[in-house]
């Protein structure tokens, strides 16, 4: 028995999320069949995060056991001829056997994307949340610098968590500007249950001058969801990658 990790990418607009469910085709779903279907044996992965329905990610990260005599890291060449288009592999590895990827220390990155403009771009609409009003990037990366640090973000997690402290470190938060994309860009050691999303959704009144970029310290102190913004649409999401100490 080996314990073989996954890197993967995909574009969440088609599935119900990472984790699987009783009514809808995840993430987690398709790998399973895939991987199940190419080795002969039951596999049952278990991801880094679970991403909501509609999120997109550039490298999440997964675990599986199998007895499969294939190397680890040609699995995932064979497994993207069973996958769909939207979900790729981008490396397979074998691992030691007690290593999982949400039992040890790791820095995950994540960019929400806006579409900021007139109209909207056709060829955008997937991977971008559209906002038409103007919004000031400066103002926006003046707001998101004063979340970073350990800080109890009650007021940016939803009220359906289910964990069991709400204080994280955010590394860094960044906003920056190309044309007409703005990219919040957020490293941290964990991510509450929609954490991104509402402070996304915070920022976006900050760059439209509805609210002072101060009044994040106000809306951190609160510790009351009530005080964010509202929860950002799930396509501007995409979690980028995972750095983990060991490098695995």
């Amino acid at each position: 028995m080996k314990r073989v990790k996954l890197v993967v990418a995909y574009d969440g607009t088609n599935y119900r999320g990472w984790q699987v469910q009783p009514n809808g085709v995840t993430i987690e779903g398709e790998l399973n069949a895939a991987l199940t279907d190419l080795l002969g044996e039951e596999i049952r992965v278990d991801g880094a995060s679970r991403t909501d329905s509609g999120v997109h990610s550039m490298g999440n990260v997964a675990i599986f056991d199998t007895d499969t005599r294939m190397p680890a890291e040609k699995i995932s060449f064979a497994l993207n001829q069973r996958l769909p288009a939207d979900i790729v592999v981008q490396e397979s590895c074998e691992v030691e056997s007690g290593w999982h990827p949400r039992h040890c220390e790791s820095t995950k990155t994540y960019e929400y994307r806006i579409l900021n403009r007139m109209f909207p771009l056709p060829t955008r609409r997937l991977d971008t949340y559209f906002y038409h009003y103007p919004l000031d990037a400066e103002r926006m990366r003046a707001a998101a610098g004063l979340l970073e640090g350990t800080h109890d973000f009650k007021s940016f997690c939803s009220i359906h968590t289910g964990a069991k402290t709400t204080v994280r470190t955010i590394y860094t938060c960044d906003v920056s500007r190309k044309d007409d994309i703005i990219t919040i860009r957020i490293s941290g050691n964990g991510f509450l249950y929609n954490m991104v999303r509402i402070i996304a959704g915070t920022l976006i009144p900050i760059g439209a001058g509805q609210m002072e970029p101060e009044e994040m310290i106000r809306i951190l102190e609160a510790r009351d969801r009530a005080a964010a913004g509202p929860t950002a649409p799930a396509q501007g999401l995409t979690m980028m990658g995972i750095l983990f100490e060991k490098n695995q």
